[in-house]
């Protein structure tokens, strides 16, 4: 019997609208990756493993709020030679400016679902309009964690240079590809 009240209860939380609401990011299902341009040889990638921050989102009204923190020494790229120099002063300068942040300033709508985001970028201290386009995107509930939450997959892509992060140019591409993959949570 009890078996059977928690099934009622769970397919009844399934059918409950989705209304507005606020979630935490879920570090531990959020990735900040890069591509950029190596010596016109290869195409480097890294990540930023810490983040966080919270994602406001309302159906009914098609609207909703972005604000995701990156931890600029949170770099990884596989190899701790390389994540030392891309933290120090001559790049991201991670001491001095400890967040990477990008916050949104309108979701774009396809029918219900957003497929874009435009917000605005924070790097080394310069803010510069941003815009994600998101390929994909789910708001439900979780069966592992029992909650409801929203999740996306975003891109986009940025110039470097305008944000005063210029070592390395020409020979290392100015032209950085950003992905996000964000999931995030009822509390």
């Amino acid at each position: 019997m009890t078996a059977r009240i928690s099934l009622l209860a769970l397919l009844a939380s399934l059918a409950w609208p989705l209304a507005a609401a606020e979630y935490a990011i879920d570090a531990s299902h959020t990735y900040a990756s890069f591509e950029i341009d190596h010596l016109g040889f290869s195409t480097q990638r890294g990540q930023f493993t810490a983040t966080s921050g919270s994602i406001e989102y309302d159906p009914e009204t098609r609207s909703g709020k972005i604000d995701i923190r990156i931890a600029a020494d949170s770099i990884d790229t596989g190899f701790k030679p390389r994540d030392d120099v891309l933290r120090s002063a001559d790049w991201f300068n991670a001491s001095d400016f400890p967040d990477i942040l990008f916050r949104s300033q309108r979701l774009i709508f396809n029918e219900d679902s957003p497929n874009a985001v435009e917000g605005t970028l924070t790097l080394l201290g310069t803010t510069r309009p941003m815009r994600l386009e998101i390929t994909r995107f789910k708001c439900g509930l979780n069966l592992v964690l029992r909650k409801r939450g929203c999740g996306a997959d975003a891109q986009g892509v940025l110039r470097r240079s305008e944000f005063g992060l210029n070592n390395g140019l020409p020979f290392i591409g100015d032209e950085v590809r950003l992905r996000i993959q964000v999931e995030a949570y009822l509390p």
